[in-house]
């Protein structure tokens, strides 16, 4: 079981800390983590279980927030990665983001919250549509109301119908005038080029989101005209096990609104949609540099969004850079940073300029990596297709729709 929960600042600071047993655990561990972090650098940051020399540790960092949970008796790992990134969701949703002036501004709400979501050190109620029956999230009429009543509870006096019911995450009686329900894959590239333009690795990573406004208590079933392809796949509490370990056959009772279906991974992909190609030429203390971006493999619809990125090296003094498409810009930080927007139809989009170098260095040596983003609405790159959606237990027949998006992720060019 879990003993403690604390909430780290990018700076090491605690925002928040959580008492779960009655053994109490000392907020050095903070400061011993902390030192191995700054010791180790941020690579530590990726390391999602740490034993230290009183506590095992277990951490998830998001949006600069790192979620750490210590234990000092043996558990499932998995178990308490997946509650820190249960929690880190349900704070997301309720507090519409996450980030250090959002948890210090609501701290009661995010203290309710994980009374509620844990136990005794036991995770308990995760699902975040139970969780907004139980606790009313913040706005501005209950934040007056605390003021003028000095009641800073936001714990409702009933308990949700739904957690003694074999599918907690639903209420028995939703009513919705149109019943309808929204099925989009969301796909995330993963790509690394080397220098010479060859694709060194290219994987997506997906996600299953369904918005469900139905009534009563439907029951559905979702089918892939090719589900051979999916690795890794994780599945929301709601789906049950059996029909896809046989047929690859999702089958569930929904949560009302949105949530994550399902993730996945689809590797080894051969191509990516668009090409950058970074040149450098450098002469007596001066660099020349050329980025060409253009469509690689055409998708068959617009992309858009397009975004480089990358940091000059240090011993760059100063630059000079343009592009006959989109706009530059060079921070303080040496980030630069160019926004191209829609693919062209008419012309290549090309970003050329020179680079003064420091007093004795003819050459540049250190090359940056570009990291390139896009967007792709109608196409999930995968090329994952969804084949039919049924639905049973519904009073009329609903709306179906589906939709797909493809983004890039970690996609990275090296020069």
């Amino acid at each position: 079981m879990l003993q403690c929960i604390f909430l780290l600042s990018d700076s090491g600071e605690v925002m928040l800390e959580k008492q779960l047993t009655g053994h109490r655990v000392d907020r050095s561990i903070c400061e011993w983590f902390w030192d191995q972090i700054l010791t180790q650098g941020d690579s530590l940051k990726l390391v999602p279980v740490i034993a230290s020399p009183t506590h095992y540790l277990f951490q998830v960092v998001r949006e600069g927030i790192t979620f750490l949970a210590c234990t000092q008796v043996e558990m499932p790992p998995l178990m308490a990665i997946e509650f820190l990134c249960r929690v880190a969701d349900v704070l997301s949703n309720y507090l519409d983001g996450l980030n250090e002036d959002l948890i210090k501004d609501n701290f009661v709400i995010v203290y309710e919250l994980l009374d509620e979501m844990i136990d005794n050190g036991v995770p308990l109620t995760t699902e975040a549509n139970i969780l907004r029956e139980m606790i009313a999230p913040p706005n501005i009429v209950s934040k007056v109301l605390s003021v003028v009543t000095g009641n800073t509870s936001n714990v409702s006096n009933t308990l949700p119908g739904a957690t003694a019911s074999c599918v907690p995450w639903r209420k028995t009686d939703h009513k919705h005038a149109t019943n309808e329900v929204y099925v989009d894959l969301v796909e995330e590239m993963d790509a690394t080029i080397n220098r010479d333009g060859n694709l060194v690795k290219c994987e997506i990573y997906g996600e299953v989101e369904v918005n469900s406004n139905l009534s009563g208590l439907p029951d559905l079933t979702l089918s892939f005209a090719n589900p051979s392809i999916l690795n890794d796949v994780r599945f929301h509490p709601c789906v049950r096990l059996r029909p896809w370990e046989s047929n690859q056959i999702l089958s569930f009772v929904p949560p009302d609104g949105l949530f994550k279906l399902m993730s996945y991974r689809v590797k080894k992909l051969k191509n990516t949609p668009i090409y950058v190609k970074p040149q450098f030429t450098s002469d007596s203390g001066t660099c020349h540099i050329s980025v060409l971006v253009g469509i690689r493999n055409d998708p068959g619809k617009s992309i858009d969004s397009i975004t480089v990125q990358f940091r000059l090296p240090p011993c760059v003094l100063s630059s000079d850079l343009s592009s006959n498409y989109g706009a530059v810009n060079v921070l303080a930080d040496k980030t630069c940073s160019w926004t191209i927007g829609r693919m062209p139809k008419d012309k290549a989009p090309n970003m050329s300029g020179t680079l003064a170098l420091e007093t004795g260095i003819e050459r540049l040596h250190v090359f940056p990596t570009f990291q390139v983003g896009f967007r792709i609405m109608g196409v999930a790159l995968s090329g994952l297709k969804i084949d039919k959606l049924d639905l049973k237990n519904l009073p009329f027949r609903p709306h179906k729709g589906f939709r797909a998006l493809t983004k890039g992720g970690e996609f990275q060019v090296r020069s």
